[in-house]
């Protein structure tokens, strides 16, 4: 088996949580063509936790509502890229490789400004996901 992390990721929690729950029990190369498919804007990314005001996509199986989360999908690319690595330094067969746990964890919030009109300020901040990823050989 082999792991792998990022650590405090510009990307939206929400967004890595739906693709984190889809890439759960996949290939590695599966993953990564499915994640290339979805930075192309060619396969969906189902939203069930967070399906409020989320629209209609087409070609989702059993589901209604989903998104292209792109930002995410390529961080998530780079994630598998970092395991397969990690498992060809190991000895393992990277082919064989299959997602047995990832998980993603709210990371610390960048505190930010935003300048209004009358010299006023509204609070913007940046939220960081942190993501961790196991994978494991199968026969």
């Amino acid at each position: 088996m082999a792991k792998a992390m990022i650590h405090e990721v510009h990307i939206s929690p929400k967004h890595a949580l739906e693709i984190c729950r889809e890439l759960r029990g996949m290939h590695i190369t599966e993953a990564k063509s499915f994640l290339e498919d979805v930075v192309a804007m060619k396969r969906v990314v189902p939203f069930k936790r967070h399906k409020r005001d989320v629209g209609h996509k087409r070609g989702l199986d059993r589901w209604y509502a989903g998104r292209y989360p792109k930002k995410a999908a390529a961080e998530m690319l780079q994630l598998i890229a970092n395991a397969r690595s990690n498992a060809e330094y190991k000895g393992l067969d990277p082919e064989r490789m299959m997602i047995k746990h990832i998980a993603t964890k709210k990371g610390r919030v960048i505190p930010g400004m935003m300048p209004r009109a009358m010299g006023r300020a509204t609070p913007k901040d940046t939220e960081t996901v942190t993501v961790e990823l196991i994978i494991e050989e199968v026969e």
